[in-house]
């Protein structure tokens, strides 16, 4: 039998190995390491709001009123009127006529998906979903069909066989993929899902308030042909959870048939009221100033580096190859004080390691030119950004 230390030195030998920074400070465009500041690239907190005072008094106040924990699972005696108006104000947010919040993005995934599908049902993803949902189709025992990443013809092929299906079938994708930073094809699924009549589960996780106040498919006007709006409270809005927005049938199915829903002791009641703050944030004069500086910064970096088109996201990947190419970049970046994180597989394919920059609305434009600046630097042969 391998030992773990045996197991931890192959991961070593391949560059793999992963171990946990400490932060030592709140979450912002300057962090504090090991008693060191970075300027921090690394975040999802795209527009700023995990320090906002409005926030952050929302919590408070729920601390004062509510107390720390909610006590109980949803089910039992743990859904408080918070939690109750948080779901109604997601549910409006997003166009549809209930929601569910869960503990995390993930515990949304892979309770919507496992509690909605069974064997009988058929699950078809962008192969580039992220692992949450990736892991809810495996744990639903749904027949899992994966189609190439934005390759709609393909996702057709898949679809054909499936025309008249007895069963569920459910096309998965995201509206901002989270580690190349490109959009879906969004209108062209929908062009489909008309022609084949299936159910679209979209997670907007880093589309909402990047995209749009409510994401991609807002912008697009395609809303009310989404069936389940999936998402996270912890990276545009600043605190943390997840949720699904969807019909109030389907969401009481979820409240029957989701074990991350039903087993898990539900989210402090003050959480709640800070991520509804947050969201009335994303819709005001305020939001869109946020949002709006947010893309100048992604403009400038994407002139500062060269790049041949204007990112679709927040999200630049700048691939390297190696995992070990990746990780003494990341090094050598840290080493000139900025926090530049490198993924590498299983996150991502092998051989397409990365530096994932992640920008945000308050990160000043000196930090961003010193980010070029020294990228241009450390990197000596050119980079290669997807379409």
């Amino acid at each position: 039998m391998i030992s773990p230390e045996e197991e931890l030195d192959a991961l070593g030998e391949k560059d793999l190995l992963r171990e946990l920074s400490v932060v030592e400070s709140a979450q912002d465009s300057v962090i504090s390491m090991e008693g060191k500041s970075y300027i921090n690239f690394s975040s999802n907190n795209y527009l700023g709001l995990s320090s906002h005072p409005r926030i952050l008094e929302a919590f408070k106040q729920g601390i004062d009123n509510w107390g720390a924990g909610s006590g109980a699972s949803r089910l039992i005696s743990g859904t408080q009127s918070p939690h109750h108006l948080l779901e109604k104000q997601i549910a409006n947010f997003k166009g549809k006529a209930s929601a569910r919040l869960f503990s995390s993005g993930y515990a949304a995934s892979i309770g919507v998906l496992s509690g909605l599908l069974n064997k009988k049902d058929i699950v078809i993803l962008d192969k580039l979903s992220h692992a949450s949902l990736i892991d809810g189709a495996k744990l639903s025992g749904a027949t899992l069909r994966v189609f190439p990443h934005n390759n709609i013809n393909k996702l057709e092929n898949i679809l054909k066989k499936y025309q008249g299906y007895d069963g569920r079938v459910i096309v998965i994708t995201e509206s901002v993929f989270s580690m190349d930073g490109d959009l879906a094809k969004l209108e062209e699924i929908i062009e489909l899902k008309q022609k084949y009549s299936f159910l679209l589960l979209l997670d907007e996780a880093h589309g909402v308030g990047v995209i749009s106040p409510q994401g991609l498919a807002h912008q697009l006007g395609l809303e009310n042909k989404v069936d389940f709006h999936m998402g996270t409270l912890g990276k545009a809005i600043g605190v943390s959870g997840g949720y699904v927005a969807c019909s109030e049938a389907f969401s009481k199915l979820i409240s029957n048939k989701s074990r991350s829903f039903i087993y898990s002791t539900s989210v402090p009641a003050a959480q709640c009221l800070a991520c509804s703050s947050g969201i009335e944030i994303l819709n005001t004069e305020e939001g869109e100033k946020l949002r709006t500086k947010l893309w100048e910064n992604i403009q400038h970096f994407s002139t500062l580096m060269h790049l041949e088109k204007l990112p679709q996201s927040a999200i630049i990947p700048l691939i390297v190859g190696e995992s070990k190419v990746a990780m003494a970049l990341t090094k050598t970046l840290k080493q000139r004080g900025l926090l530049v994180p490198a993924v590498r597989f299983p996150t991502v394919p092998l051989s397409t390691a990365r530096l994932r920059i992640t920008l945000s609305a308050s990160h000043s434009f000196e930090q961003i030119e010193k980010l070029a600046t020294e990228l241009h630097s450390a990197i000596e042969s050119p980079v290669y950004v997807p379409d």
